[in-house]
């Protein structure tokens, strides 16, 4: 790091190396954090989180019993030691909430004024933030398993729906109907991602085994399936790229790449160019859900690495080499979601126990720690616990008679 900071000094290198350097060696230590906390609401299971795109401050979370609320994880106390409040919530009394369990939350990309939420409840529901009342509501023939909105989308205002249908239907906010359909599975459709890179561009995961790479321009079909043993007719819709359903999809940062999930307890990456399987060897991840779950990536890291919930733990690899980093531990019960701050190189998880836990680098351990010994003053001969603040412009070498 001394190097780093040496060659940020002289001019050398560019900034962007010392801040990926730092970044790198903060996420590679990630463990609970002990003096930070969530706020609970949620009676019962989490299903789903999202972290705004504009100030990645606001954490949306979304219950199985149609509850939602919205976390801000800024930490503006002064203070080591704070808990993330509840800014406001969607409580089983709201009688615009979803009947039954949430199964994706998700912030309008580009304002924090409105989020959506989708439900076994067949609905998909497009909320204000501030009133907490619902400006849209889509009704599907079968369960919505999640849904999803373009980051980079310039040009359209389109929502990829995925449901019990092996179909997928493509809303237009602005218009407030259904845009058009993508047809192509066999199976129902349990993921949908739209590319970190391409706005026209989105994945599918189904219970057919398959991931689809679409263009919604095109409408023929899909423009490229990935098949997990790499044959001689890439992109071959009838190709699997699993063996069981597919409920998990994630792109890196720059599009280039695509992480995926199965209930054949693998996970794979694959070429969004090419669409190739990059033969990655990861650890097997037990992998059972018949639900979506959600995947975490390191941003601006070098290596990127990759978050996979396994049972009540999670599981750290090396995205491009496969090596297992390590494994976090700290909740009771499976791990639905993982969130990962780019700023704050934290990760927040949730899953059927009901908490939303915060993990951060070791580094800010040892700075808690550092701060807890700054509060033991001398008093009387005896230490105890006491409230020392010192200056940033005390002097702090010089002593009385001096």
């Amino acid at each position: 790091m001394l190097k780093f900071l040496n060659h940020r000094e002289t001019g050398i290198d560019d900034p962007l190396l010392l801040r990926r350097a730092a970044a790198t060696q903060r996420v590679q230590n990630l463990e609970l954090s002990r003096f930070r906390g969530v706020e609970n609401l949620h009676e019962c299971s989490i299903n789903s989180m999202d972290l705004d795109l504009v100030d990645h401050r606001y954490l949306l979370a979304g219950g199985s019993r149609g509850t939602v609320t919205i976390h801000d994880m800024f930490n503006n106390s002064g203070d080591f030691q704070h808990i993330c409040k509840i800014e406001t919530k969607i409580d089983r009394f709201n009688e615009y909430r979803h009947r039954y369990s949430i199964e994706t939350v998700l912030w309008y990309p580009v304002d924090t004024g409105m989020f959506l939420t989708s439900g076994t409840d067949r609905l998909v529901k497009v909320w204000d933030t501030n009133t907490l009342k619902t400006a849209g509501e889509y009704e599907f023939t079968g369960i919505v398993y999640s849904h999803h909105m373009s980051p980079v989308a310039t040009t359209h205002c389109l929502v990829a729906v995925a449901c019990q249908s092996s179909t997928i239907r493509l809303i237009d906010l602005k218009s407030g109907s259904d845009s058009h359909a993508l047809q192509g599975h066999t199976g129902p459709v349990v993921c949908v991602k739209w590319s970190t890179q391409k706005e026209f561009c989105l994945a599918s995961g189904s219970a057919d085994s398959k991931i689809f790479f679409w263009d919604i321009r095109r409408a023929k079909g899909p423009l490229l399936a990935f098949d997990q043993h790499n044959g001689e007719n890439v992109g071959d819709p009838g190709k699997t790229s699993h063996l069981g359903l597919i409920n998990g999809m994630k792109f890196t940062s720059d599009g280039l790449h695509l992480l995926s999930t199965g209930t054949d307890d693998r996970i794979r990456l694959w070429n969004t160019t090419t669409g190739k399987n990059t033969l990655i060897n990861y650890r097997k991840t037990k992998n059972d859900w018949k639900r979506a779950i959600e995947l975490g990536i390191t941003v601006n890291c070098s290596p990127d690495l990759i978050f996979i919930p396994n049972v009540c733990s999670i599981e750290v690899y090396n995205l491009f080499s496969g090596e297992h980093v390590q494994t976090l531990r700290g909740h009771y019960a499976q791990v639905n979601c993982c969130i990962f701050h780019p700023h704050y190189q934290e990760l927040y998880s949730a899953g059927t126990d009901r908490n939303i836990v915060v993990w951060i680098p070791r580094g800010d351990s040892w700075a808690y720690d550092d701060y807890l010994k700054s509060q033991y003053v001398e008093k009387d001969g005896d230490k105890k616990l006491g409230y020392k603040r010192v200056g940033a412009t005390a002097d702090a070498w010089s002593d009385d008679e001096s």
